[in-house]
C-alpha cells in the first residue's frame, strides 16, 4: 500500500510568504518556520513524489548499526567495534529554502549516528583553528605543530594540514591500535601487499581512510589543547543554536594527555563506532551555515575564505575538497545535477547537500546510498 506523505507537519509554524531575500535562521527549540511548497518554487506533486521515493528506498542494512557496521566492513583485517554505536531510526529528511522549511519526513528530532558526515564537522574545526590563528597556514607541516613522533620519518614529516584535510596524505603508521593499511584496503592483493606497498608522495593520491582522518582529529586536539567536542560546541553549535542532544565520540580507549589532563580523541567517522550522533534538524542547521558562507544571522562564525577553500577541488580528486564532496566532473559526478553542489556524506545514506546558487539545503537519513542521486534529481525536477 502506498504510504501517504504529508508536506506540512505540526508543530512547525506555517508562514505564507518568504521575507524578502533574507535567509531565515531558526531559534533553538523554537518552531521552524515553514513556507508553502509553491512559494519555495516547487510543484507540490513533484516534491511529494521525491519524499515518497525517500520513504520507499530505506537503506537496506540492519537498523542495528553494530551489525550493519560489521557486515559493511567485513573485508578489513582485524576490524572490530571500538566505540559507541546506536540502533537507528527510519528514513528522515528536510528540505530548506533560504533556511525556511519546505518539507520534512520521518523523525527529524531523533539522534542517530551520522558516520562520515562527521568528517565535514572535523574539517570545520580545522577551519576554526585557521581562522583563530592556531594554524597559520594549511600548507604548514603538521610535524611543526605535533612533534610527539606521530609525524616523524622521511615520509610522514612531509605531510601538511591540507594533505590531511583532502585525504591525500598517505600517512603511514598505527593509531589507537589500527594500522593505516588495514583500513579500507585495496580490492586486490593480500596483507603482505598492503603492508609493504610503496607510499605515495603526500598530495598526489586521494585515499579514503579513517585512520588518517583520526590522525587529523588527534592533531587538532593537540593544537586546540582541549577536547574537540568542546571546541565544536562553543565555537559553532551553540552559536547556530543547535539542540543539546548531539554527541561526538571517540574509541573507548582513545585517550591522550595534554597539559596534564586526559582527553578523549574523537573519530572522524563511525565505521568502528564513534563519530557524531546528531538529529536531522541539527544537520540542517550545519548545512544552513554553509549555505550562508559561514554567516549565521549576521555573525561570521566560519570565514568565507575557509568555506571557499573547503569546497575547492583537490588536485588528485576533483570531487573532493576539505572533507566535503563536490559535484564536479569526475568519478563521483551526479549527472543532471548542478556542478555547484557540495555535500557531506556518511555510511547508510546520511547526506547534507548544499546548493548556494539555488539557496537549498537538503538533508537525508537512511536513504539507500545508490538512490541518493535519483532522489536529488526528483527534487530538482520538482523545481518550477
Amino acid at each position: 500500500m502506498r504510504t501517504k506523505v504529508f508536506l506540512l507537519f505540526l508543530p512547525i509554524f506555517w508562514i505564507s510568504n518568504m521575507v524578502g531575500q533574507q535567509s531565515y535562521f531558526p531559534e533553538r527549540n523554537g518552531k521552524w518556520e515553514q513556507i508553502a511548497v509553491t512559494t519555495a518554487g516547487f510543484t507540490e506533486e513533484g516534491l511529494e513524489q521525491a519524499v515518497q521515493f525517500a520513504l520507499e528506498n530505506e537503506y537496506s542494512g540492519s537498523r542495528d548499526l553494530r551489525r550493519a557496521i560489521l557486515k559493511g566492513f567485513e573485508r578489513e583485517p582485524y576490524h572490530e567495534i571500538l566505540g559507541p554505536t546506536k540502533k537507528r531510526g527510519g528514513p528522515a529528511g528536510m528540505i530548506l529554502k533560504k533556511g525556511y522549511l519546505v518539507t520534512h519526513w520521518g523523525d527529524v528530532g531523533r539522534v542517530d549516528m551520522t558516520f562520515s558526515v562527521t568528517k565535514s564537522f572535523l574539517s570545520t574545526v580545522a577551519g576554526l583553528a585557521v581562522d583563530k590563528g592556531l594554524i597559520a597556514d594549511v600548507n604548514d607541516k603538521v610535524a611543526d605543530y605535533v612533534w610527539d613522533g606521530t609525524f616523524e620519518g622521511e615520509h610522514n614529516s612531509k605531510i601538511n594540514w591540507e594533505h590531511l584535510l583532502q585525504q591525500n596524505s598517505d600517512w603511514s603508521g598505527e593509531l589507537w591500535g589500527i594500522k593505516d593499511w588495514a583500513d579500507r584496503p585495496p580490492s586486490d592483493g593480500g596483507i603482505d601487499d598492503w603492508k609493504y606497498r610503496k607510499l605515495n608522495t603526500p598530495g598526489t593520491v586521494m585515499e579514503y581512510n579513517d585512520v588518517r582522518v583520526n590522525v587529523l582529529a588527534y592533531s587538532l586536539t593537540q593544537v586546540w589543547r582541549q577536547p574537540l567536542p568542546m571546541v565544536l560546541k562553543e565555537g559553532l553549535m551553540d552559536k547556530i543554536e543547535a539542540s543539546t542532544t548531539w554527541r561526538w565520540y571517540g574509541y573507548d580507549h582513545a585517550w591522550t594527555t595534554i597539559d596534564g589532563m586526559q582527553m578523549k580523541s574523537v573519530t572522524g567517522g563511525g565505521h568502528s563506532g564513534g563519530g557524531i550522533f546528531i538529529a536531522t534538524e541539527d544537520l540542517a542547521r550545519f548545512g544552513l551555515l554553509f549555505l550562508n558562507k559561514g554567516n549565521w544571522n549576521g555573525k561570521n562564525l566560519v570565514s568565507e575564505a575557509w568555506i571557499k577553500g573547503a569546497t575547492t577541488p583537490s588536485e588528485p580528486n576533483g570531487n573532493y575538497g576539505y572533507m566535503w564532496w563536490l559535484n564536479q566532473k569526475g568519478e563521483r559526478h551526479w549527472e543532471g545535477l548542478p556542478e555547484s553542489l557540495f555535500y557531506a556524506a556518511g555510511f547508510g545514506g546520511n547526506f547534507v547537500v548544499v546548493d548556494q546558487e539555488k539557496e537549498l539545503v537538503i538533508v537525508t537519513r537512511w536513504l539507500e546510498p545508490n538512490k541518493v542521486d535519483d532522489f536529488l534529481r526528483m527534487v530538482y525536477s520538482a523545481l518550477r
